[in-house]
């Protein structure tokens, strides 16, 4: 008898002893799966991809709160327009601000205008000069407050031509630099926001192919005998490719409902303190802390996003492994 003929009825004694061996766990403890759950390998991954699902959930619900908040901004400032008369020697300046009122209402697309009175500016001015302040004294300029239809804004250059023409002192600021700045803002904040999570989920992948590794090699002898007896690469990648993705959905879950609790806190915190003084300034400053229904659907959408790519990366590293068994140029 040959020596190959000799290994052909070896691999037959195993295959046959395998197959009997499976037979009865299967009947006695149900199927075995190839890569065994609840392992410490296992544990870790899910550990981590809490905390990387985690991380892309905070880092979305970041994104669209500032883009919510940067589009309430855009559309406060483009509703209003400010007109400002500086005093002058020997000048009325409560004329001059009726008289800039009446030209800003005399052109289409101004809704209305609202002058601003000496005790409202002096409140704008007490957090800088304190209470107390005589306007008299200091050369304060005084504002005109302009409602602008959104829908159907006036000509720009128009009033400001007019106001410095029959007022003196006066100047016209639409506020399109701040709008202008706040549109930069908001898309340069997506972009990071955008970059942060092609990270997260990069690193994401990187540890699932060394968590899928580190399983084949602690599996390698059961994968190399199902293999060289006939096993699909397909069929061994199931197994693998289904019990990753039940860890990463495990952690994903886990990660995902931890950064919804805390824009669920975060919001809650923000509706309660509305009211106050603080809360007040934090909603001028930086707008309201609302995570939205897009956040709450982002976050489901990165779960689910997360377990597939877990599942889809064990696949194609498995496959691979496997075909770097039947040698060099052999593709599965």
């Amino acid at each position: 008898m040959s020596r190959q003929s000799k290994l052909s009825d070896h691999l037959a004694d195993i295959k046959e002893l395998l197959f009997v061996a499976v037979g009865k766990r299967k009947r006695k403890q149900g199927p075995t799966p190839i890569v065994p759950d609840g392992s410490v390998t296992g544990t870790a991954l899910v550990i981590v991809i809490a905390i990387m699902t985690f991380l892309a959930c905070l880092t979305l619900g970041g994104v669209t709160l500032v883009r919510d908040s940067a589009t309430t901004w855009q559309s406060q400032i483009a509703r209003e327009a400010t007109i400002q008369i500086r005093p002058l020697d020997g000048q009325d300046i409560e004329k001059s601000l009726l008289d800039a009122s009446q030209i800003a209402q005399s052109f289409a697309g101004v809704l209305s205008t609202r002058i601003v009175d000496r005790a409202a500016t002096a409140r704008l001015l007490e957090p800088w000069l304190g209470t107390g302040l005589d306007l008299d004294e200091l050369p304060v300029p005084r504002l005109v407050v302009v409602t602008i239809d959104e829908n159907a804004p006036p000509d720009f250059a128009a009033i400001r031509a007019e106001l410095i023409k029959q007022v003196a002192g006066a100047s016209f600021d639409d506020h399109r630099t701040w709008i202008d700045r706040l549109a930069s803002m908001a898309h340069t904040t997506v972009f990071i926001g955008i970059c942060v999570l092609t990270l997260v989920m990069s690193a994401t992948i990187l540890t699932v192919i060394f968590a899928t590794r580190g399983a084949m090699s602690g599996n390698g002898h059961i994968i190399e005998v199902l293999h060289f007896i006939g096993a699909e690469s397909k069929t061994v990648a199931r197994e693998f490719e289904w019990h990753f993705f039940r860890t990463a959905l495990k952690g994903a879950l886990c990660g995902g409902a931890f950064a919804m609790a805390i824009f669920f806190i975060v919001s809650w915190w923000s509706n309660n303190r509305m009211a106050t003084p603080e809360g007040d300034q934090a909603a001028a400053m930086f707008g309201n802390f609302v995570i939205g229904r897009e956040g709450y659907i982002g976050a489901a959408i990165i779960i689910f996003m997360v377990s597939l790519l877990t599942m889809l990366t064990s696949r194609i590293t498995v496959i691979r492994q496997l075909s770097q068994m039947d040698g060099p140029g052999t593709s599965v």
